[in-house]
């Protein structure tokens, strides 16, 4: 078997590619491996579901704005029953004395990009959210608009199934090596025995994209890290309540009558997460997760947690940010790695961009050059300071 265009993953990242090079006009023939086709262990149907302009550098901010207007034009673009169910609830990041510079920082940048974000002292947003505590809290910014929280699965399946209809081949299999001759990939072999030739490689690998790259010889700085999500009951709800993320660095929201949490986790011994322990750390939600809650909402001291999940999320262990693009010398091997938890947010607008590439030898709608591999090559961070 011979494909103009092969894409190793094919949850919402390595659909999106897959979606937008069709948009654009190739014509090309373009197969999509995904090991596992329901999903069960992907980072994009595990994660919170989130987005946010609430970045620190401008390309980040750019990339999540491009999946916005796509929210707001869904059923244009994938028919009147297209639905993710978007809540436009803002996110609120709280900051004690010594963040409080690079919030501002932060700020500023969102701002020159448009967002609708608003920075307030720590009486302002006790006025604004009477239910908040402001202990250790100097200022948060929260976003007015333009923030909120969907359905990760069904954002995903408007892409697959609008996939059905654009004459691309979809593959049940893992990826067991990719041969190489010199400065260009020419095939990928299956653990079903199967060994495909590839015009161009396209890495949408997730928390394996290392080891894809790998098969190439080509070093990645992402693996998978391993994060806990919980779901709580509570006697109050609270519906002004948006993503609120505390200085901590632990998370909540609301998801209709109950909240998810999250965040905690300990840096010390922060690495590669076994790629079978999807097994909930409950401890993190007792002795962690819970102190925080009920210092930053006192109504929250009385809470019943019922069930939670892990997932396994890809980390850029350089700097926290995408990778995409071509690598410099083996030009047919394309990344789309290492969004370090807002892939699935930035995935729409990296396929349009990874798309323009293919097809019009460069970025047009977002440009992706900031996020390129020359940077890993000379290990210089392009550093996220916003990282959730």
């Amino acid at each position: 078997m011979r494909y103009d265009i092969v894409i190793i993953g094919g949850a919402i990242v390595g659909s999106s590619v897959a979606y937008y090079l069709r948009e654009e006009g190739f014509s090309g023939s373009i197969a999509l491996i995904e090991r596992d086709p329901q999903f069960a262990h992907a980072a994009t149907t595990l994660s919170m579901a989130s987005i946010r302009q609430q970045f620190s550098i401008p390309e980040n901010i750019r990339l999540s704005q491009f999946t916005l207007k796509l929210f707001r034009r869904l059923k244009e673009e994938f028919g009147d029953d297209a639905d993710i169910g978007f809540r436009e609830g803002g996110y609120l990041i709280l900051a004690g004395e010594n963040g409080l510079p690079i919030l501002r920082a932060n700020h500023d940048a969102q701002v020159a990009e448009g967002a609708d974000i608003v920075l307030e002292d720590a009486d302002q947003l006790v006025r604004r959210f009477p239910w908040l505590s402001a202990e250790g809290i100097t200022a948060g910014a929260y976003g007015r608009s333009g923030e909120g929280w969907f359905d990760a699965h069904a954002m995903l399946m408007l892409f697959r199934k609008a996939l059905r209809g654009k004459n691309v081949d979809f593959i049940t299999a893992s990826v067991t090596g990719i041969e190489r001759q010199g400065d260009r990939v020419t095939s990928v072999s299956l653990d079903n025995g199967e060994k495909l030739e590839a015009g161009i490689v396209i890495n949408a690998a997730g928390p394996n994209a290392g080891k894809v790259a790998a098969f190439a010889g080509l070093p990645l700085p992402v693996e998978p890290r391993k994060r806990n999500v919980f779901v709580f009951e509570a006697r109050e709800k609270y519906a002004d309540m948006p993503l609120l993320v505390d200085p901590s660095g632990i998370y909540l929201r609301p998801e209709g009558s109950v909240y998810l949490t999250g965040g905690g986790e300990p840096e010390d011994g922060d690495g590669p997460a076994d790629p079978k322990d999807f097994d909930v750390d409950w401890p993190l939600f007792e002795e962690v997760i819970w102190p925080v809650l009920a210092t930053r909402i006192p109504a929250f001291e009385a809470i019943k947690a019922t069930r939670a999940w892990a997932g396994h999320y890809d980390y850029n262990t350089l700097d926290q940010n995408a990778v995409v693009g071509p690598h410099p010398q083996v030009g047919n091997f394309i990344f789309a790695n290492g969004f370090s938890g807002h892939g699935l947010q930035q995935a729409p607008a990296v396929g349009k961009a990874l798309a323009e590439l293919i097809m019009h030898g460069g970025y047009r709608t977002v440009d992706c050059s900031a996020f390129g591999y020359s940077r890993v090559a000379e290990g210089r961070a392009f550093r996220e300071l916003n990282v959730i």
